[in-house]
């Protein structure tokens, strides 16, 4: 090990708090963390030279690749300009365009405000203050409830935690947000009495954090349906569905909807700054004007962030200078061939879950009966996919694969080879079944 890299690891271990750890693991001494030094298209590179391929785009954030020369220089641009300036009663030309190109990919007359934050988390809390004072100012104070589905993820944020559906990341936080009840489907919608309701909020096409679960064909048009119907809000998450991800620069086009709210970040600026969007309609940001006590009184220190506006106008530039919906159909269908060999090649994968761009490899034991969790199985395939030049990251015992827009098809071979490798040889895996 390189004298840096050990300098580095010592001095994390002794000050960093990583999100999502275990630390007392992390900081074992036996633990070797890798330290990521840099990145080149869909590649990363470590502190001892190991180059990986970016599988999991480093938490669904990244689309074009790392280092794309285009965003760079618009950063760079942007920067010999100003780094930053307020936006709370000021403005300035990145955010302008990047808000009317945000509103340009929706029917005019939709979606015609755009509201700037930092992450998903913010995004989301964005939407659901403005659905809350939305009621409280039309009329409708009983209406502040909302509806999430089981087993959903919207950040961490107090009150996108309220509307959270993994109990081991929420159950403990429970009281302390928003009122939310949580359904499975659109049949326990009906059941409900939506008088009192805001907003339904729902990750489109596909639950994230609930390893990689699809929903049904239709269910996204059906619950714009019964939102119609009821008056209760629609809230996209698409914070990680968004720009390109499911074969279409936002999931919801696949069905025609068109949310109430719709929650922005990750790709938002190509995976380069942190940055979020919440965007909605002219009759929700029209009963916030008047009145000074009708404004919305929220706002963070970094909104519109010039730096970030300016990457993130280069990241929408280049799916069309790149042509990425032209070549995103073809590896789609490379990745969906390539997962069908790898299930066929290996007994331990119960199920694939894809959704255009996005997959979700679910290791079982070879009659279907789930590993224990105390195997941490998930982790142990990751873990050994390192040295096959992979990284990525499961979801319980889900592995993901969700590799930036830009991987090629014989990058796509290099990482599904990685999977299969790390499976078969991993010596943690125990195929025997269970005692009963």
């Amino acid at each position: 090990m390189r004298d840096d890299t050990r300098r580095w690891i010592q001095a994390d271990q002794a000050h960093c708090w990583h999100p999502f750890t275990r630390q007392g693991e992390w900081c074992d001494p036996d633990h070797e963390p890798l330290v990521l030094t840099r990145g080149e298209g869909a590649w990363l590179s470590d502190s001892e030279g190991r180059r990986y391929l970016d599988g999991n785009s480093s938490i669904w954030t990244n689309i074009h690749g790392h280092a794309h020369p285009v965003i760079t220089a618009a950063i760079r641009e942007q920067l010999e300009k100003t780094a930053h300036v307020s936006f709370l009663g000021f403005t300035h030309p990145a955010a302008v365009e990047l808000a009317e190109k945000l509103c340009a990919f929706f029917p005019p007359h939709t979606l015609e405000r755009v509201f700037f934050s930092d992450d998903g988390s913010t995004a989301v809390e964005c939407a659901l203050k403005m659905a809350v004072q939305y009621r409280t100012q039309t009329g409708e104070p009983e209406r502040r409830g909302f509806v999430a589905f089981a087993d959903g993820y919207h950040g961490d944020t107090l009150g996108a935690a309220s509307l959270g559906g993994v109990g081991r990341f929420f159950e403990r936080f429970k009281g302390h947000g928003y009122t939310a009840t949580h359904v499975r489907g659109l049949d326990e919608l009906h059941a409900l009495d939506s008088g009192n309701l805001a907003a339904v909020i729902i990750e489109p096409l596909i639950q994230g954090v609930n390893e990689m679960r699809p929903w049904p064909p239709g269910m996204l048009a059906g619950l714009r349906s019964w939102c119609d119907e009821t008056g209760v809000q629609l809230i996209l998450d698409e914070v990680m569905t968004g720009f390109g991800r499911t074969g279409k620069m936002f999931a919801c086009q696949h069905e025609n909807v068109t949310p109430d709210f719709l929650c922005l970040a990750k790709g938002l600026t190509g995976g380069t700054l942190p940055m979020a969007a919440t965007l909605t309609t002219a009759a929700i940001y029209n009963a916030f004007l008047g009145a000074a006590e009708n404004a919305f009184y929220y706002g963070h220190s970094y909104t519109a962030n010039p730096l970030g506006c300016a990457a993130a106008l280069a990241s929408l530039d280049l799916f069309e200078r790149e042509k990425t919906f032209e070549s995103l159909p073809v590896k789609i269908e490379h990745l969906r061939a390539g997962l069908s060999a790898l299930k066929a090649a290996q007994p331990l994968i119960h199920e694939i879950r894809q959704c255009g761009f996005i997959a979700g490899i679910e290791l079982r034991r070879p009659d279907g009966v789930k590993f224990s969790p105390e195997k941490r199985i998930g982790e142990a395939v990751c873990l050994a996919a390192r040295a096959h030049g992979l990284l990525t990251r499961p979801i319980l015992d889900t592995i993901v694969l969700m590799p930036p827009l830009c991987t090629t098809a014989a990058e796509l071979d290099h990482a599904l080879a990685a999977l299969g490798a790390a499976i078969s040889s991993n010596p943690g895996i125990d195929t025997r079944p269970p005692f009963a």
